[in-house]
């Protein structure tokens, strides 16, 4: 290895860490829906591993359609960019439309009580929810199938900005083997530190009791996913 792939190796191992570490949007999602839909843990993983694939592969193509075919840098930019607001929107339109959703079903299963009186006279009441009734939980388990492919298409649109000018271009012009090494290293070093936030968080988060919250719990998880894809358009982040 020359001292320029050297030093590349390293941005990329860098850059790569510190992306994902400062951009809530490539965990809070996948933690606060582990929560909610009380995936388990192995489903969280690899839930999280196949959108964090689909997130560095959709700029991996790009760049290297870039690099095939001549495209200049400060176009490839401009798409990335686009891509970034786009996904960023679908981030925000998630969680707005999750957190109605999650504020609907709670108010839907709400206890409730019943008044009854029987032949003997006795009148009493007894409180219940329709948590359970028929068509709730299939509509529960709908909302929770559809979920994780909705993360998985928007981290698809969700662009790796410093990979194409940074990384994948310098190592281009010293070797095509370079160029893949380097863009190995970005790649690996950004899903593991998806997956390592997200493991490590899961396990903390469950040690966190909603108690009479418990309900909203979906609410919750919108209301997050919606404050990060905001962070994310118009903090930077």
């Amino acid at each position: 290895m020359n001292h320029e792939l050297y030093i590349l190796a390293i941005s990329a191992a860098s850059i790569g860490f510190l992306h994902t570490l400062l951009g809530p949007d490539h965990y809070i999602p996948f933690i606060v829906m582990s929560k909610s839909g009380k995936w388990s843990r192995s489903k969280t993983i690899w839930i999280t591993a196949l959108s964090g694939v689909a997130h560095v592969l959709s700029s991996v193509v790009l760049g290297i359609i870039g690099v095939a075919a001549g495209i200049a840098l400060g176009n490839l930019e401009a798409i990335e960019s686009t891509r970034g607001e786009i996904a960023a929107w679908l981030l925000i339109s998630f969680g707005l439309i999750y957190l109605v959703w999650g504020i609907r079903y709670a108010l839907k299963n709400k206890k409730h009580a019943h008044w009854h009186t029987h032949s003997n006279g006795v009148v009493h009441d007894h409180e219940h929810k329709h948590h359970k009734e028929h068509a709730h939980i299939h509509e529960e388990k709908n909302v929770a199938n559809l979920t994780p492919w909705i993360l998985f298409t928007i981290f698809i649109f969700g662009p790796c900005e410093a990979l194409i000018p940074f990384l994948m271009y310098p190592a281009a012009e010293v070797s095509l083997s370079g160029m893949i090494f380097i863009t190995a290293i970005f790649g690996i070093t950004t899903i593991a530190t998806m997956l390592t936030v997200v493991v490590v968080s899961i396990y903390g988060i469950k040690m966190v009791p909603l108690g009479k919250f418990e309900k909203y719990s979906h609410a919750l998880a919108g209301g997050i996913i919606l404050f990060s894809g905001v962070a994310v358009q118009f903090m930077g982040l």
